[in-house]
């Protein structure tokens, strides 16, 4: 594989709507009641210039809860218009994970397409429809598409491995066997954390020709919602972040933020809390601004280092691939449990309605609409999954993965909440000198480990899942068969 000279391009819009919209990220609905921080998306355009042929990626982060098929397909589509010579297979589009910004199209809960909001919710609700959001951000992000394609430059590359505690385990185990999310640790049953933390930071740089810092990606094992219960809309942590990097290393540099393989990690504190509290009362900053001084610190600590080995001829590889992973499997058991799950919540939505039917000034009162939009959801979750195992016609779910190479680094993409052992495997087995693992590239239903589905809880069983731990080992092998043949 010959080395090229790379171009490279930035962009960054804002894609906060005007207007009211459903928050996505809980089982109740959430309207929008202001705006917090801004959400928007970064775009980092590479090109390899060789003598045989032109190859290029576009890398997209936006802050939303995950990329459904329908708003990545108005970004492509949109795109093509723009810049007819983007190849649409070479976008790849990741989210950070923010519980505080709007639907955006798939229901992520049900792993289902959703575009109405009485659809997903059970009720009408006054905000701004999810299509008119889909092409209002759709076109924000293709014109910065546009922006940083029109903009690219002969680039330097350079990367690094740095530090910072920001994701820890979100699952709990007792000794019963059962785990659950968030679970409560000051119980006597309290045995132990289910899983692995990743405090690693994949970071890579961009330098104009004059070796001037332009960029940063940065790669954390964590999902941005240390906010994820406001009613405002907010980038989460990594509007900290990226205000505290550009603070330090200069105002008009860009942040790609990439959350890696973190299905069962989160910012919540389970130990401990009251000492971190503490802390941060006394440091005088908040959770997210103690996140992005750790974060930042972490980056300072290496980036001297990094611009030791900047390249400006490197091996430039893009390949996107469409898998076939083994669907997640409900015993008999389980679905029998579902179902009586879904009427308990369907028989709580209906008397809630109707409660409403017969009242209407409910709707006058603030957040009226909490608990009949839980419950409604809540009976969609399981009844989607109970439909969706006897209507099965095939085990397989179709996902499509991107891997990236850019000299010694790897870059390797998967649609899912991918819980952070499937990534360390990559990791491990990566012949790459250094991979970055980017999960949300896609609709973001959860991949459990073998492990978490023995323990149960949400994010472990069959209404959070589309594929399972079979899947799992499937999208690992296939992932490392595609980068190490790059090498």
């Amino acid at each position: 594989m010959n080395t090229e000279k790379i171009l490279v391009g930035w962009a960054e819009v804002d894609i906060t709507p005007d207007m009211p919209v459903c928050l996505c990220g809980q089982f109740h609905a959430r309207v929008s009641e202001g705006v917090k921080d801004p959400i928007t998306a970064t775009i980092l355009v590479l090109e390899a210039t060789g003598k045989n042929d032109r190859k290029h990626a576009v890398m997209v982060s936006c802050d939303l809860v995950a990329i459904p098929a329908e708003f990545k397909r108005a970004v492509v589509e949109k795109t093509k218009t723009l810049v007819p010579e983007i190849d649409k297979t070479s976008i790849i589009m990741n989210a950070t994970h923010t519980h505080t910004a709007p639907e955006s199209g798939g229901d992520i809960l049900r792993g289902t397409p959703g575009l109405d909001i009485k659809d997903i919710y059970g009720v009408e609700l006054p905000v701004m429809k999810i299509t008119d959001y889909i092409e209002f951000a759709a076109s924000k992000i293709a014109h910065g598409i546009q922006n940083a394609w029109e903009k690219r430059k002969e680039s330097g590359i350079g990367y690094g491995l740095g530090y910072a505690v920001v994701g820890y385990n979100r699952r709990v185990s007792y000794y019963d066997g059962s785990s659950k999310m968030y679970g409560t640790t000051d119980d006597p049953q309290f045995s132990h954390i289910e899983g692995y933390e990743d405090h690693t930071l994949n970071i890579m740089g961009t330098w104009d020709i004059q070796k001037n810092l332009t960029g940063l990606i940065v790669n954390i094992a964590c999902p941005s919602q240390v906010d994820e219960h406001l009613f405002e809309i907010s980038a989460d942590y990594w509007h900290d972040v990226k205000k505290e990097l550009r603070r330090r290393f200069g105002e008009n540099i860009f942040i790609l933020a990439q959350c890696s393989a973190a299905g069962d990690q989160s910012p919540h504190i389970l130990l401990c809390k009251k000492a971190y509290e503490r802390m941060w009362n006394l440091s005088g900053r908040s959770e997210r601004q103690d996140i992005a001084v750790r974060v930042a610190d972490g980056i300072q600590r290496v980036l001297g280092d990094i611009e030791k080995d900047i390249r400006w001829q490197l091996e430039f590889e893009v390949i996107s691939k469409k898998l076939r992973l083994k669907g997640f499997s409900c015993s008999a058991k389980d679905l029998k449990q579902f179902s009586k799950e879904a009427m308990k919540s369907r028989k709580e939505y209906e008397r809630l309605k109707k409660e409403i039917d017969n009242n209407p000034e409910i709707t006058k009162q603030p957040r009226w609409y909490r608990d009949i939009t839980y419950h409604y959801r809540k009976y969609r979750w399981f009844q989607r999954c109970v439909e969706r195992e006897k209507n099965k016609k095939s085990k397989n779910v179709q996902v499509e993965v991107h891997v990236v190479r850019l000299g010694d680094i790897v870059f390797a993409t998967n649609p899912f909440e991918l819980f952070l052992d499937y990534g360390i495997r990559i990791k491990a087995q990566s012949k790459a000198v250094q991979s970055f693992i980017v999960q949300l590239a896609g609709g973001g239903t959860y991949l459990p480990t073998e492990k978490a589905v023995k323990g149960k809880s949400y994010g472990a069983i069959g209404p959070s899942c589309m594929v399972g731990p079979e899947g799992g080992n499937q999208l690992v092998e296939k992932t490392l068969e595609i980068i190490n043949n790059l090498w």
